[in-house]
């Protein structure tokens, strides 16, 4: 089976392409490094063409506001028309745990309209919804900190490993499409603010974590619902954190 990844060099994508790869399926590694860009539409059709899948796990280049939500639905746009063009039989996006529920961040409202193309576009999808990454945690301490002091939430998150994510993607692309969403998470809820604070212990970084139950995640003030599963039976990848940082 021919299948597409879109972003498919970054984080998520080129976990998927192997993964894929060892399965047997002819993978197409697209990203604009090697001439697919979903935002000017450039090499779309040809990378497209004889797909029966394809994934989307690119991300946007600036998180700013008005950047990001004008990539996302861009970039959404034209990949449908070429997919419809193509004949692709699914198409697979992965998205956020709990993008529609925190309005405030200008990502996930992109997140949601993103969504929202996939779903009106008349193409077989599913829709992976994944909660953090334990990859993001040094981003996530870096934006919430102000000298030697991070100032986080205590709302509970419930992070994954990005190759947990990125199994789970590989399985859903050789499955029929959901028309819907599935929730993906780890296999522990922890706070923020200890999460962040056990990253940077594992990293012997002296920054001390400060619990602020007002403190904003990305634009956004957090609650425990926020960012953890909403659906009753997600899946749950097997990696918890101290193997995460262990291994990393």
């Amino acid at each position: 089976m021919k299948i597409v990844v879109i972003g498919g060099t970054g984080l998520i994508g080129s976990k998927v392409v192997a993964n894929l790869r060892q399965k047997g399926h002819e993978v197409i590694a697209a990203a604009p490094s090697n001439g697919v860009n979903t935002v000017t539409g450039e090499g779309l059709a040809e990378a497209l063409a004889g797909a029966q899948v394809a994934i989307d796990v690119a991300n946007a280049p600036d998180f700013a506001d008005e950047p990001v939500m004008s990539f996302f639905k861009t970039s959404g746009r034209n990949l449908v028309a070429a997919e419809k063009t193509a004949g692709v039989r699914h198409h697979i996006a992965l998205s956020v745990v709990g993008a529609d529920r925190l309005p405030d961040s200008g990502y996930l409202r992109a997140k949601v309209a993103q969504e929202a193309l996939i779903k009106e576009s008349g193409i077989p999808y599913t829709i992976i919804r994944a909660t953090q990454f334990f990859e993001f945690l040094g981003g996530i301490a870096q934006s919430a900190t102000d000298g030697q002091t991070v100032l986080l939430s205590p709302a509970y998150l419930q992070p994954v490993a990005s190759d947990d994510v990125a199994a789970l993607v590989a399985k859903v692309a050789t499955m029929a499409p959901a028309n819907g969403m599935i929730e993906l998470a780890g296999p522990e809820r922890i706070g923020l603010d200890d999460l962040v604070r056990r990253y940077l212990a594992a990293k012997h970084d002296t920054r001390e974590v400060v619990t602020d139950i007002h403190a904003r995640y990305f634009g956004a003030e957090l609650n425990d619902r926020s960012l953890t599963p909403a659906g009753s039976n997600p899946h749950i990848g097997s990696t918890s954190l101290q193997t995460w940082l262990t291994r990393a």
